[in-house]
């Protein structure tokens, strides 16, 4: 286990997104181990209800939990005004969500899109405009923005996700421009192969289209990664909670990959 670093994290108020399992779950339990507050949502109320409940046992914590469907305005709204309401205020936010169907680009129609549009773009546009005004009356805040590997080179066969999350990339970048003057910072995370119930589902479509099982997709994943593993999501989430933190007090505007040198791009 890895030894404690004081992060300076308690008592902050965090917003995690798409957080009863995988990557959004490993961030909020890093956030939650260094003492801060946390909020977390996903579409289904009965699995967040499940992961904030482990986290409060396993930390000592004080979670919130709340069903959210970030494809919907609304439902974002209500979670951060009730999260304002309970805590006073929000100083942290980590913008993440499932991902879209795999497939072509060109294979989706136009409803598919602004579908992918709203779970992806949309969602993390949509967080932020309603989280920083309480961070810039708190003086300040931290914003995380999870993308993926294509940002930094097309995946096959995961147009939507490619397409859309490359614009999350523009996203981060301009808000840490504009928002660097109310002294919060906004950064990008970028997973690898993560061991998440996703990458599983992924390694199944993309056996099926090679003719291979599930398990065979996976060695074949494996193979191309040069750590020779799946990374943890507790792995990609103590870089999380980092970046968020204010031991990254300088750091804004910046990409940061948890892959294990899976990508080979040199920025």
């Amino acid at each position: 286990m890895i030894g404690h670093m004081d992060l300076g994290l308690r008592g902050k108020i965090a917003l995690v997104a798409g957080a009863s399992k995988g990557l959004g779950y490993g961030v909020a339990h890093a956030l939650a181990e260094e003492g801060a507050i946390v909020s977390m949502s996903s579409r289904d109320g009965e699995s967040i209800a499940h992961a904030a409940g482990k986290i409060e046992r396993e930390t000592g914590a004080h979670v919130f939990a709340m069903a959210a469907d970030v494809r919907s305005a609304d439902a974002i709204d209500r979670w951060i005004r009730s999260t304002i309401d309970r805590f006073g205020g929000i100083d942290l936010l980590m913008t993440n969500s499932g991902g879209p169907p795999a497939g072509a680009a060109i294979s989706f129609d136009d409803l598919a899109w602004q579908e992918a549009a709203d779970l992806l773009l949309f969602s993390a546009l949509r967080m932020v405009r309603a989280a920083v005004p309480s961070m810039q009356g708190r003086g300040g805040g931290a914003i995380l923005m999870s993308t993926s590997a294509s940002v930094k080179e097309p995946i096959p066969n995961l147009g939507l996700s490619t397409v859309l999350r490359a614009s999350v990339s523009a996203l981060a970048k301009t808000l840490a421009l504009e928002l660097a003057p109310s002294k919060i910072r906004v950064n990008q995370i970028i997973p690898g192969r993560i061991d998440t119930d996703r990458v599983r589902q992924l390694d199944e479509i993309n056996g099926k289209k090679q003719g291979l099982s599930p398990d065979e997709a996976k060695a074949k994943a494996v193979a191309a990664i040069p750590f020779g593993r799946y990374g943890d999501p507790m792995e990609f989430g103590r870089v999380g909670a980092f970046l968020l933190s204010d031991a990254a007090s300088y750091m804004t505007g910046a990409t940061v990959q948890v892959d294990g040198g899976l990508i080979h791009s040199v920025l």
